[in-house]
């Protein structure tokens, strides 16, 4: 940092990951605003919204952005208007960076969905880098239990996973289908079976369907495969849109399905006597709000719940995202910063 430079991963070209559309290059050290923090990155999570950032299935908000969202690091300074916090303090940066605070949505608690929102590593620059900076009210205040690593995928993972489960309409002691089983679905599934819940999954990968079992699901499937029983709800983690239908197929009447993904591909036509008749319902997910991010963070304190995760040296981006698209890993991928 002594030049005012740093290394980060910029999306220099959207498109598949095999192409390379990241580089990395050196950037200035940003400069935190008057609210602002700036937070030198000790881990990140890897999100597969980074890979569709990078891909561009999400559409270009900052040409050249550095992504990642899911980031450990302490506070290396801050602007003039921010106070409560102080140098070498642990503090948690996740996707929702800013919103209006005025408008109706935000007033009645709803700020995910505020038309002004911006969002770390799409809007501005995020963790796959050496620095980032974050509005200091949008900071998380880390549990000192956990390690950096493991704590990295609780910040976006783990809190949309919490906020699709809320979405999903869970009844006390019901039975949960997770179609995908992923950096989201394998934290999700902890706090849903330690609320009483019978957890099923439907996922694709191998390892992913061991890991469920491992981690207490009473059965892991693949994806297209019924479960042995009726659901009460399902969520879908997995961007697939031919899974819409399957999951539908598989809800009890009254049942509920969240959509937890930001991006998805095309839904099938539904038949309607099948697949929605019976008062089933589908709702998406969209972002989170601040208190999401506290309650699930006591959630997970208060369960254990725990990340199975697989690093990456923050050198090696690009590798751990091409990995995530091709099912390489189970639970989540974090990289930890080794460009200083």
């Amino acid at each position: 940092m002594a030049d005012g430079t740093m290394r980060a991963w910029s999306v220099i070209d959207p498109g598949p990951v095999e192409a390379g559309p990241l580089r990395l290059v050196d950037k200035p050290v940003p400069v935190p605003g008057a609210d602002e923090l700036l937070v030198r990155v000790r881990a990140c999570g890897v999100c597969r919204t980074d890979l569709h950032v990078a891909e561009g299935d999400l559409p270009v908000h900052r040409a050249g952005v550095t992504p990642g969202h899911e980031v450990v690091g302490t506070v290396a300074g801050f602007g003039a208007a921010v106070s409560g916090f102080a140098v070498g303090e642990r503090v948690g940066v996740a996707w929702l960076r800013r919103t209006d605070g005025t408008c109706g949505y935000c007033v009645r608690g709803s700020e995910n969905l505020c038309p002004a929102s911006s969002y770390t590593g799409w809007d501005a620059d995020g963790g796959y880098a050496e620095y980032t900076t974050v509005p200091a009210a949008f900071a998380y205040r880390l549990p000192g239990a956990l390690d950096d690593v493991p704590l990295a995928p609780l910040l976006c993972a783990g809190i949309i996973g919490h906020r699709a489960l809320r979405r999903s309409a869970l009844p006390r002691g019901g039975r949960l289908g997770l179609y995908g089983f992923g950096g989201s679905a394998h934290l999700c599934a902890q706090v849903a079976m330690a609320e009483g819940a019978t957890v099923h999954v439907l996922t694709r990968g191998a390892d992913a369907r061991k890991l469920a079992l491992d981690l207490g699901a009473a059965s892991a499937r693949d994806a297209y495969e019924m479960p042995p029983e009726p659901l009460d709800s399902a969520i879908l983690f997995a961007p697939a849109g031919e899974l819409v239908p399957v999951a539908l197929r598989a809800l009890d009447r009254g049942g509920t399905l969240a959509i937890a993904g930001i991006h998805l591909s095309d839904i099938p036509v539904l038949t309607y006597e099948s697949e929605l008749f019976y008062e089933k319902q589908v709702r998406s997910v969209t972002s989170n709000t601040r208190e999401d991010g506290r309650e699930f963070l006591a959630l997970a304190a208060e369960h254990s719940v725990h990340a199975t995760t697989h690093t990456y040296p923050l050198s090696r981006a690009d590798e751990a995202l091409r990995d995530l698209k091709a099912g390489r890993f189970d639970g989540a991928a974090v990289l930890v910063n080794d460009l200083s």
